[in-house]
C-alpha cells in the first residue's frame, strides 16, 4: 500500500506531535521530575512555530496532560488558543532557545529536586561512574554548565542569559530553579533530562555516602560506546510510555 500524502498524512504528523508532547509530560511527572502543575515541553513545527503545553480551565497537572492541552503559537507565544487555555509564563524558555539553535526539535523545562539539590549544595556533577547510564556519564564528561540566576524566566531577554548559559550544551542546570534540555525531537529532550537527573540522584546519594568524585579511568572510557539514539533515546522513551499505559495513564494511540 502506498505511503499517506497530503493533507491526511500532515494531519496525523501533527496528531503524533501533539501527543508526544503530552506523554513527554506525563513521562517527567511519573519519573519525578516535575510535580503538579509546574514544568513544561515544546516541539518545534516551522521555523517560527512550536507545539508548546499550555494550561487550560480544568488544569489538573502534568501527570494527566492530554493532546487537547498542547497547542501551536509563535515562538513569541501569539497566536489564538482555546479558551481558557494560556501559555506558560516561562514560554520565553522554549522560545527563544529554539529560535537560537535552528536545529533543535524540542524543549524541556522541568524541576527535578535532585538537580535542584545539588546544584544548590554546589556539588560538582562529575562522571563518577561509567557503564551504569553512559549517556549520563557523557553529560558529566562534557561538564553540565549551570545558569546563575534564580529567576522566572518570563522575559526573552532571560532567556536568551539561559541559552547563552548553556552554550553547546544540551542541558542546563537553573539554579534555584530546575533544568532545561534540548533535543531533535520530544523523546530526546526528556530522556536527556532523565538521564540529568540520574547523575544529580547518584551525585546526592554519592556525597550523603562521604564518597568522593571519583573519575573514570581513561582507558575504561575508551570501552564505553555511544549506544545510539536507538537504544539510549527510543527505547528508554517507550519503556517510560509503556510503564504509564501499565499503571494505566497512558494516553489512546
Amino acid at each position: 500500500m502506498a505511503a499517506a500524502s497530503g493533507p491526511g498524512r500532515a494531519g496525523a504528523i501533527e496528531a503524533q506531535l501533539r501527543r508526544d508532547v503530552a506523554l513527554g509530560c506525563r513521562v517527567l511527572a511519573r519519573a519525578g521530575l516535575v510535580e503538579n502543575v509546574l514544568g513544561h515541553v515544546s516541539a518545534r513545527t516551522g521555523s517560527d512555530r512550536m507545539f508548546i503545553r499550555c494550561r487550560g480551565p480544568e488544569e489538573r497537572g502534568l501527570l494527566f496532560t492530554t493532546s487537547e492541552d498542547v497547542h501551536e503559537v509563535s515562538l513569541d507565544g501569539s497566536g489564538k488558543l482555546p479558551d481558557g487555555y494560556v501559555v506558560p509564563a516561562e514560554l520565553p524558555i522554549h522560545g527563544e532557545i529554539l529560535r537560537s539553535r535552528t536545529t533543535a526539535g524540542a524543549v524541556v523545562h522541568a524541576h527535578p529536586p535532585s538537580v535542584l539539590i545539588a546544584a544548590l549544595a554546589d556539588l560538582s556533577l562529575a562522571p563518577a561512574f561509567g557503564a551504569y547510564n553512559i549517556p549520563a556519564m557523557r553529560l558529566a564528561m562534557d561538564g553540565v554548565p549551570v545558569y546563575r540566576r534564580a529567576v522566572l524566566v518570563r522575559r526573552p531577554e532571560l532567556a536568551r542569559e539561559l541559552d547563552k548559559a548553556m552554550g553547546r550544551s544540551s542541558v542546563c542546570i537553573m539554579l534555584g530553579h530546575g533544568l532545561t534540555s534540548v533535543g531533535d525531537g520530544v523523546e530526546q529532550a526528556v530522556v536527556r533530562a532523565l538521564d540529568l537527573d540520574v547523575l544529580a540522584q547518584l551525585t546526592l546519594r554519592l556525597a550523603a555516602a562521604g564518597g568522593s568524585a571519583w573519575r573514570v579511568p581513561a582507558e575504561d572510557l575508551a570501552e564505553l560506546p555511544d549506544l545510539g539514539g536507538g537504544l539510549n533515546d527510543k527505547a528508554v522513551w517507550r519503556f517510560h510510555v509503556a510503564r504509564l499505559e501499565h499503571e494505566g495513564l497512558g494516553l489512546p494511540a
